[in-house]
């Protein structure tokens, strides 16, 4: 069975129909117990071959998905498409870079690392597939928005890569970057429990300016699909475990509030809480394009079909109702400022 349910990327990408679900791959690798690559491959599969024919499916890596910040991520891609070549025309592949290549992957701009990103990130597939979109990670403030651009549209016009992207931005930087131009693609944080003033404002630009919204975390790093149920149900080792909407037991307790709201939808509607979700997030944009994360092939497909899951307008008010009158705790990452973090930048 395909998806019916298809969109367009933007930019210099505007051309490009993607299936509107895209497939996220980080936590194949950055987790304590790495999956197996068959196991990622059946489901990075099952998700592309649910593709109506002429639509590729979005796959999102990263130049550092891994417990040591290195490329055990872009391994498996390159893994991925060496086993089964005749998969890369299929793929739009996005890819993450511009961080500094010591420890923790802080933002660096400077031309220099970002001429380094992209070619580590080419390196590492070793030509089994091309790189169709770069994104810095974070806007590095260290450079004006504008000079990074410009420098990324140099490295376009030498073949690196085909389309920028941009990552955890401001609705500001992005009009500012799709000035020097065109950004095909923006990718932030949406979900029922993670809409932002900001968030908003992005999604205003983003739709002004024809650029699609590649929408990560859709299901709450997993606690909107119903399955965390309470702290000890989130692996020893995983990252989740020091972000502050779960490590403190009145806030998760809190927090699940939400998801039980969210439940009673899903069950009217006969369908998952992760697909109502997903819908959800679908909904907010003809250019809005979900971003869960799987290594299952099944519940990629699940994700990937929540694309033709349509809500009535009275569904969404009544999401958009607990999203207004409930106040989730805790933010989207360690407690830190903002600004230490690189959010909206």
């Amino acid at each position: 069975m395909t998806v019916q349910t298809t969109t367009t990327l933007g930019g210099t990408a505007s051309h490009i129909q993607v299936g509107k679900v895209a497939h996220g791959l980080m936590m194949m690798t950055w987790t304590p117990n790495p999956v197996p690559d068959e196991i990622c491959f059946e489901a990075i599969k099952a998700g592309v071959d649910a593709m109506p024919a002429g639509v590729k499916m979005l796959l999102n890596s990263g130049e550092f998905y891994a417990q040591d910040f290195g490329t055990a991520n872009l391994e498996l891609v390159a893994r991925f498409f060496e086993k089964y070549p005749e998969y890369a025309d299929r793929v739009f592949l996005s890819v993450k870079g511009g961080g500094k290549r010591t420890g923790m992957p802080m933002p660096d701009s400077s031309p220099e690392n970002l001429r380094a990103s992209v070619e580590n990130i080419n390196r590492v597939l070793r030509g089994t597939k091309k790189l169709d979109l770069f994104e810095c990670a974070r806007v590095d403030h260290n450079y004006p928005v504008e000079e990074t651009t410009a420098v990324l549209a140099g490295l376009v016009k030498e073949g690196l890569f085909d389309h920028i992207g941009m990552s955890e931005c401001s609705a500001e930087s992005l009009r500012k970057g799709n000035s020097v131009h065109p950004i095909a693609a923006v990718e932030i944080e949406v979900s029922p429990w993670s809409i932002e003033p900001e968030t908003k404002k992005v999604l205003e630009a983003a739709e002004e300016l024809g650029i699609a919204v590649v929408a990560y975390s859709p299901l709450g790093r997993g606690f909107l699909t119903g399955e965390i149920k309470k702290f000890e149900d989130i692996p020893e080792g995983d990252m989740r475990r020091r972000f502050t909407r779960f490590n403190n037991p009145e806030i998760f307790k809190h927090n699940l509030t939400l998801v039980d709201k969210l439940k009673e939808i899903a069950a009217k509607k006969g369908v998952t809480p992760a697909r109502l979700s997903i819908a959800f997030v679908a909904s907010l944009g003809e250019r809005v394009i979900p971003l869960p994360g799987s290594s299952n092939a099944k519940r990629t497909l699940e994700n990937t079909y929540s694309a033709d899951t349509k809500l009535t307008k009275d569904e969404l008010d009544a999401i958009w109702g607990i999203i207004n009158s409930y106040e989730v705790k805790g933010d989207r990452y360690y407690g830190a400022d903002p600004k230490v973090m690189h959010l909206w930048g």
